[in-house]
């Protein structure tokens, strides 16, 4: 690798995280920076994909050079071609000048295609070519053209069963999947969310102007029990709401959206404990609560039903209920 990893206590390169997941996640980058191979990034929504394709970028030989993203999802499928290739002057309707497309553009440095599995199966086979030979003719050209690049793609679908549904390639899959990258969803890498939490505070407070000195710990807690089906992007979001509408200078649990103050965590969802520590009390007592929802609303709320469930007797299974303001819901007409 040229030069050692942009690694600190808090991250790598960009990317804030030191949980175990994440650790493993940046020694595997730094593995990898220093090859030209082609790098299949996997992960949901929202994880940092494009993070992670920066980081690869930087660390390794080609970080001098251009590194261009080029969205598959969100560029219209008739027109992701010129996007890609460039395209001749008159190549169709409003072609009026030549055109340099994004693979030509990263001479020298890095390709990032996004959202690979929406590709076309036409332009499938012409990106193998393009992986294969690095070379191309633009939409409309008969000249060939050579160029040196690196990619790295990324998808948040599972591409074997994309190809086992026909609609990706086997061929390409395997083109790019020489190394894949596993991207771990938030709910995965807990420990990280006071340090993303507080990252996002000093960057809008700053943005926004307003002076926000931290976050209780009962609002972290409630942070770091949530699912975050939008992972890191979902946090950013919530951090600059609050940022903005906070009533005071430290975030409080009043200032959470109430899906985050309902939220029920998921039974064995702490993956790794927070630096800040965990509170075990508070999170048994979340446990224990979802239970007894659960066991309420498969008995349909039938307080003796619902004990023998559970093991206990009636009377301390209402005062469990009384404890965590459990009622049945109402059905509305």
């Amino acid at each position: 690798m040229s030069g050692s990893p942009a690694e600190n206590i808090d991250g790598f390169a960009g990317i804030i995280g030191s949980c175990a997941r994440m650790r493993q996640l940046f020694g595997l980058i730094g593995k990898v920076a220093d090859t030209d191979t082609t790098i299949l990034i996997q992960g949901e929504s929202g994880t940092g994909k494009e993070l992670v394709a920066r980081a690869i970028h930087q660390q390794g030989p080609r970080r001098e050079n251009p590194f261009v993203p080029v969205n598959c999802g969100a560029i219209p499928a008739e027109l992701l071609e010129s996007e890609l290739f460039g395209h001749e002057k008159g190549a169709f309707t409003h072609a009026i000048r030549t055109r340099i497309g994004r693979f030509e553009l990263a001479h020298g440095g890095t390709v990032f295609l996004d959202e690979i599995s929406e590709m076309s199966p036409m332009l499938q086979v012409k990106l193998l070519r393009v992986l294969q030979e690095r070379e191309f003719e633009r939409v409309g050209g008969t000249q060939t053209i050579k160029s040196d690049f690196r990619v790295v793609a990324a998808t948040n679908r599972c591409l074997e069963d994309e190809m086992r549904q026909g609609r990706f390639r086997e061929d390409l899959f395997y083109r790019l999947n020489v190394i894949p990258v596993a991207v771990p969803p938030l709910r995965e890498r807990q420990a990280d969310i006071p340090l993303l939490t507080e990252h996002f505070i000093r960057i809008f407070t700053a943005d926004k102007g307003r002076k926000i000195s931290g976050i209780s710990q009962e609002a972290m807690g409630h942070l770091i029990r949530y699912r975050w089906p939008g992972n890191v992007r979902e946090l950013e979001n919530i951090i600059e709401r609050m940022v903005i509408l906070a009533l005071a200078a430290e975030i409080t649990a009043a200032d959470l959206p109430e899906k985050i103050l309902n939220s029920m965590p998921t039974a064995g969802a702490v993956t790794e404990i927070s630096a800040q520590g965990f509170y075990l009390q508070r999170a048994v007592a979340d446990y224990e609560k979802e239970i007894i929802i659960k066991a309420l609303n498969q008995v349909n709320w039938v307080n003796n039903q619902a004990a023998k469930l559970l093991n206990v007797n009636r009377t301390t299974l209402i005062e469990k209920m009384k404890r965590y303001k459990l009622v049945k819901p109402t059905v509305s007409m």
